[in-house]
């Protein structure tokens, strides 16, 4: 098979794995190793070699680490050093004499036993920041943790790899001179970033040729990565110091934009490697041992990753965060197992086992991410288990505002201007504890039960004000408020048209839809700066806000019919066209007055 048949087959697995298998929940770096192990020479067959794609898809991690690099700058990095060496230090010493351990009580030599405890403390930076990415967490203070961890994860390979030809009776090459090297490299990096590098940068940011600059991104994490190898360190911790470098460069959010569809082809190909080294007839001969292998490891790690996060100062909820992405294999293993094996530390066929162990942790870490979600989080989540807050018994208020967030406030600040009191309930525990540091009356529980609502004095009061941002929550106060407090008006916030219609169906009357206002507002302002004329702006404004609220109201009726809705929606367009049409011919003509003296 060529290579373009290689590449045809990879692209058109994947356009049907991956889509598959996210319509049933699952991420996308499954849908990679599902087609992995699909493709593979234990399964199809159609692709016999995996370990030269493996090589070449590494580059989407050395990718992956370079645009991580640019997104922190130098004196972010130094506020970093304590949880890269403190935490990373501690998971990589626990987890490895953990397992070391383990392996040694199995009766393995000492030798092996180091090798494949310390290998399988390890966790893969590809997988971890993927996932981390996909959820949003990467800012996070778990997020945070992890990336820490594993940039020292990346660092421990270095005297791990060196320790291994020794292990097996081989003298090694690593000396002086190789840290002599290291440190001049180090130096050239740092001297070369603002005296060579961004210049050069410069020079080809000018020719405005945008496949010039990617090319350009891509020579610089190239060579960065490949002057790193030449001292034995890998490629990715070079192209990390290269970004770091650059973190600060003005051609940054550039840099990054050009390369981050390639480094995402080059990791979903990494991930199809992996699932291409799963040995699919071993684990049908061994299933048990290689299932209790893998789920022992995951959990030695995750127990040990979740004893950190509380050694440093986390709460349970951020620990466990910290750890599930965490508790898996890495892709470094496989270098190791595999250098040991070259190196006779252990046979080749342990190291396939190895290997697959950190395949299949790797395949179930998205499976441990959603029991995290669904499981987990609901009950390790700080919450506060009062029911609501107690109001003063003299607490009434013509005003009651539900939901104290950015909606809510400038409501209440309007109201204080003139001296009207309120009493705002908010859902969240966290919100209510910030905002009273400000001097905010606040308290604390759900809108949508009546006790709170008769604790809140909405019997007495004139207006109840729904500000909630959760929609759900929001319908259900608004329908407790119709059939207890029929006689309160409610003035309703609501998040787009749907929301809105849910609110109609109640009784609400008064409603605005959170971003409809400022919309024609920054439009009115838009046809003002186009030459339009502020009173015409205006007048075209006002037009379209009649229009669209006699539009609601008709619509309303019929937005529980997809059908009829869309033929509401596409007559809607063709009217609002020819009422501009009018009002423009209109305009065009001269006054009535002008025309009889002419």
């Amino acid at each position: 098979m060529d290579l373009l048949q290689i590449v045809a087959v990879f692209l058109g697995t994947t356009l049907v794995m991956v889509p598959l298998l996210k319509r049933f929940g699952l991420a996308s770096v499954i849908g990679y190793l599902a087609t992995g192990v699909l493709l593979g020479p234990y399964a199809l067959g159609l692709l016999h070699d995996p370990h030269d794609v493996l090589e070449f898809s590494e580059y989407g991690i050395v990718l992956l680490l370079f645009l991580i690099g640019i997104e922190l700058e130098p004196s972010r990095l130094w506020v970093l050093r304590r949880s890269v060496f403190g935490l990373g230090g501690l998971q990589v010493m626990l987890t490895g004499l953990a397992l070391m351990g383990a392996v040694y009580a199995l009766g393995l030599p000492l030798p092996v036993s180091f090798v494949v405890g310390f290998g399988l403390a390890l966790s893969s930076t590809a997988f971890a920041l993927q996932l981390l990415s996909e959820k949003n967490q990467l800012t996070s203070k778990h997020g945070r943790r992890a990336f820490a961890i594993l940039l020292f994860q990346d660092m421990a390979v270095i005297p791990l790899l060196a320790v291994v030809p020794l292990l097996g009776g081989k003298a090694t090459d690593y000396g002086w001179d190789d840290l002599g090297k290291l440190v001049l490299v180090a130096s050239l990096f740092i001297l070369s970033s603002r005296a060579l590098i961004r210049p050069a940068l410069r020079f080809v940011a000018s020719a405005g040729t945008p496949e010039v600059f990617t090319a350009a991104a891509l020579f610089l994490v190239c060579g960065a990565g490949i002057l790193t190898e030449f001292l034995g360190v890998s490629m990715s911790l070079g192209a990390f110091a290269a970004g770091v470098l650059l973190a600060d460069s003005e051609y940054r959010h550039e840099i990054e934009a050009s390369l981050l569809p390639i480094k995402s082809l080059l990791l979903g190909l990494f991930f199809i490697a992996v699932g291409m080294t799963a040995d699919i007839a071993l684990l049908k001969t061994e299933a048990g041992l290689i299932m209790a292998c893998v789920l022992g490891v995951m959990m030695v790690k995750f127990v040990l990753l979740t004893l950190i996060g509380r050694i440093s100062g986390s709460n349970l909820h951020t620990s466990v965060q910290l750890a599930v992405p965490l508790a898996q294999g890495g892709e470094f293993a496989f270098v190791l197992f595999s250098a040991a094996a070259a190196n006779s530390v252990f046979s080749e066929q342990l190291a396939q086992r190895l290997i697959l162990i950190v395949t299949l942790s790797m395949a179930l870490t998205p499976f441990a991410f959603m029991l995290l979600e669904k499981v987990l989080e609901p009950r390790l989540r700080p919450t506060d288990h009062r029911d609501f807050d107690e109001l003063p018994e003299d607490q009434a208020s013509p005003v009651v505002i539900a939901g104290f967030g950015r909606f809510g406030q400038i409501v209440a600040r309007v109201l204080r201007m003139h001296h009207i009191g309120f009493t705002a309930l908010e859902s969240d525990v966290r919100q209510v504890d910030f905002v009273r540091r400000f001097g905010n009356k606040v308290y604390y529980g759900n809108p949508a039960n009546i006790d709170l609502l008769r604790s809140a004095g909405v019997g007495k009061a004139k207006i109840f004000v729904l500000a909630m941002d959760d929609v759900r929550d929001s319908v259900k106060t608004a329908s407790a408020l119709h059939r207890h407090f029929p006689h309160v008006a409610v003035y309703a916030r609501a998040r787009d048209r749907a929301h809105a219609y849910q609110l109609m169906d109640i009784g609400v009357h008064v409603i605005n839809r959170e971003t409809y206002l400022s919309s024609l507002d920054l439009a009115e302002k838009i046809l003002v700066a186009l030459g339009l004329g502020a009173e015409r702006a205006e007048n075209s404004i006002r037009r379209f806000r009649d229009y669209d609220e006699q539009l609601m109201k008709r619509q309303h009726a019929i937005y529980q019919d997809e059908a009829q809705l869309m033929e509401s929606v596409k007559e809607s367009m063709r009217e609002l066209e020819d009422l501009f049409e009018s009002d423009a011919v209109a305009a065009e003509k001269p006054p009535a007055a002008a025309r009889e003296t002419t």
